[in-house]
C-alpha cells in the first residue's frame, strides 16, 4: 500500500468511527493522528486527552497544549494517577503496562462522559516490530490504533506531518521520564524531577537529541554523536556538569556510544 492509499485508509476508518477521544501525547504519531481526525471528522467531533504525572516533562505538557489548541480542538488534562500503583511504582520491565492501563481507563472515562464509544491511539506500524507491553493494555481497553492498520510508518507520518506543516514533523522521540531509570530502580517523583531538570539544562544548551539516564548519583548522558565535540567544549562543557549536578546527580558522564533507543534494556 502506497502512502496515498493508506492515508485514504486512515481517513475511512475515522469516518466509521465518527467520533473519537484520542490518546494525546504532543509527539509524531498523535500529533498527526489528532490532526487527521480534525480534518476528517471536524474538530467538534474530536477530544484530545493527555495523562499528567511527573514522568511528563512540563516543556512536553505545554507544547501539547499549544497543538490541540491551535487545531481548535477540545484537550482535557487528567491526573493519571500510576506511581500510586505499586506494580508500576517497582518499575518492572512490563512498567508500560501499567502505565497504559491507567491512561486508557482515564481516556475512557472522559469519552464516556461525552458519548463518545472510539478512543484511539498513535501507535504505528513499526510499532508491530517492538516489544510494548503499553500495546497489550491498550488491546485489553479496546483502543484501535488508526495509524497502525492503515500501515502508516514512521517515516510515512513524518512525511505527512511535513505536508500538513506540523512543527512536529522532525520532532524526536520522546519517551516519558520513567524510562531513564533503569529495571527495578523505583520510579519516584524526586528521581523523575531530577532526570527532567538535567535534560531541560541541555535542551536549554541547544541539544536536540537527549537523554540523561539516572544510575542513582550518576547521570549518564546520551546525545548524537556528531553533538560530542560541542558537549566537551571546555565551557559547555562545565555549565552542563553545573547543571546536572545541580539537578541532584554527583556524578556526570557522557555515554560515548551516543543516544539510542533503549540502551536501559542492554545487558
Amino acid at each position: 500500500m502506497n502512502l496515498a492509499d493508506s492515508t485514504s485508509a486512515l481517513q475511512t476508518s475515522l469516518r466509521a468511527l465518527g467520533r473519537v477521544a484520542v490518546a494525546f501525547s504532543g509527539g509524531v504519531d498523535s500529533t498527526l493522528l489528532l490532526r487527521v481526525a480534525a480534518d476528517t471528522l471536524g474538530p467538534s467531533n474530536v477530544l484530545a486527552v493527555i495523562g499528567d504525572s511527573p514522568s511528563l516533562p512540563r516543556r512536553e505538557k505545554s507544547e501539547a497544549e499549544d497543538l490541540a489548541a491551535g487545531m481548535g480542538v477540545e484537550l482535557v488534562v487528567v491526573q493519571t494517577g500510576e506511581m500510586d500503583n505499586p506494580h508500576y511504582a517497582a518499575n518492572p520491565k512490563n512498567r508500560c503496562y501499567y502505565c497504559k492501563q491507567t491512561l486508557m481507563a482515564e481516556v475512557r472515562k472522559q469519552a464516556k462522559a461525552r458519548g463518545i464509544t472510539a478512543v484511539i491511539d498513535g501507535q504505528n506500524a513499526d510499532d508491530l516490530g517492538d516489544w510494548r507491553p503499553g500495546s497489550q493494555a491498550a488491546r485489553e481497553c479496546g483502543v484501535r490504533s488508526p495509524l497502525q492498520e492503515a500501515g502508516l510508518t514512521k517515516a510515512d507520518i513524518r512525511l505527512l506531518s511535513e505536508s500538513l506543516g506540523l512543527p512536529t514533523a522532525r520532532k524526536p522521540a520522546m519517551a516519558c521520564l520513567a524510562s531513564r531509570l533503569p529495571y527495578g530502580t523505583p520510579v519516584t517523583a524526586a528521581a523523575l524531577q531530577q532526570i527532567e531538570t538535567a535534560e531541560q539544562s541541555l535542551q536549554d544548551a541547544g541539544f536536540a537529541i537527549v537523554r540523561v539516564r539516572h544510575h542513582g548519583t550518576v547521570a549518564r548522558i546520551e546525545i548524537a554523536p556528531d553533538d560530542f565535540p560541542r558537549l566537551i567544549d571546555p565551557a559547555t562543557r562545565l555549565r552542563i556538569t553545573s547543571a546536572v549536578k545541580a539537578a541532584g546527580f554527583t556524578f556526570v558522564a557522557l555515554d560515548l556510544d551516543g543516544y539510542r533507543t533503549g540502551s536501559l534494556n542492554s545487558p
